[in-house]
């Protein structure tokens, strides 16, 4: 029907009472009237209903903001007031599309205004800057179990970067957040956690990080590749390690190439810059790293990139399973 009207009568598809969010109106009303049917046991009107000691009680309007807009529905009550909505909950003004939405934007590297005015123009959808600041919070708290997550045993490679972002601290001052990334044994790519640093670490610094990665679970890496960190290098010179340094000089100049190429990191590097390109610079010191890990939480989506690389280290990983027998196994994890 409504499709019919929207032909008849030129009905705009998006916008204020456009043909999608009418369409969602329905769907969702229809939804909530399925649930207090559940609730109830019983249809509207229905004579079991009578004398039953709880029945409909009319309902109330509520504007909730979905991804087509500001739609209002009606929610359904009942006598006993006992219903309560799984659909549209109680004090709940988005639906979950929303959330994500804004989270994807930010990723992208869009400010809390941009993201504003970017869902005030397609959507028609307002929603200020402070309700997407509460948004973006809610990733600090998957952020943090990201980064106590348990690790496996055994990594065969961990790379160890940093990219560089701008916190307004008067003046605005560059920070460092460095990034650890790992091969696993499977040959596939795992990010093992993000830090922010002052720009000035030491081997103390370092130290506190491989051991926070160790009590993750981490015991074994077989190599480690970083370039121009300020510090790392003092943890354990690679002089007090030559032993496990000597099969390295005896592979292949193209699995060398692998290993210490900077494509290897630099594919997720060109994906966090971009973000923090896009945003400039940074209201609070704990901004920049949630900017980092909405970037990456956005990786590769397709899957490509995971194919991709996981094919790169199939010949690298044969020759360490090679050099160091018995350290690298599936079954190590």
């Amino acid at each position: 029907m409504l499709v019919e009207r929207a032909r008849s009568e030129g009905l705009q598809l998006t916008g204020q009472d456009g043909l999608l969010q009418q369409l969602t109106k329905r769907v969702l009303e229809s939804a909530l009237e399925g649930e207090i049917t559940d609730h109830l046991g019983h249809d509207k009107h229905d004579a079991v209903g009578r004398g039953s000691g709880n029945s409909r009680n009319g309902g109330r309007a509520k504007t909730v903001l979905t991804d087509v807009g500001p739609v209002e529905v009606k929610v359904p009550r009942d006598t006993s007031g006992t219903f309560e909505s799984q659909i549209v909950k109680k004090r709940q003004r988005r639906l979950t599309g929303v959330d994500e939405m804004v989270l994807s934007l930010s990723a992208k590297g869009l400010t809390h205004g941009e993201i504003s005015a970017h869902l005030a123009e397609v959507y028609g959808a307002e929603v200020s800057k402070q309700t997407i600041s509460t948004i973006s919070d809610q990733v600090m708290d998957g952020m943090a179990a990201w980064q106590s997550r348990p690790l496996d045993r055994v990594y065969p490679v961990l790379f160890v970067d940093a990219i560089n972002v701008k916190i307004r601290d008067q003046p605005v001052a560059n920070r460092p957040i460095y990034l650890v990334m790992a091969v696993t044994v499977e040959g596939e790519r795992d990010i093992l956690g993000i830090w922010a640093g002052d720009g000035g670490e030491g081997a103390k610094y370092w130290l506190q990080v491989f051991t926070e990665l160790k009590n993750r679970g981490l015991d074994d890496v077989l190599m480690l590749v970083c370039d121009g960190l300020k510090g790392l290098p003092d943890v354990k010179l690679w002089s007090d390690a030559w032993a496990e340094f000597v099969p390295f000089l005896a592979y292949d100049v193209g699995i060398c190439k692998v290993i210490c190429s900077t494509n290897a990191i630099e594919s997720v590097n060109a994906r966090i810059r971009k973000t923090v390109r896009a945003r400039g610079h940074f209201p609070t010191e704990s901004a920049g790293p949630k900017c980092v890990y909405l970037a990456l939480m956005s990786l590769d989506p397709t899957g490509k990139g995971r194919r991709r690389w996981t094919m790169r280290w199939k010949a690298p990983l044969n020759a360490f399973q090679i050099a160091f027998d018995g350290r690298l196994s599936p079954s190590s994890r």
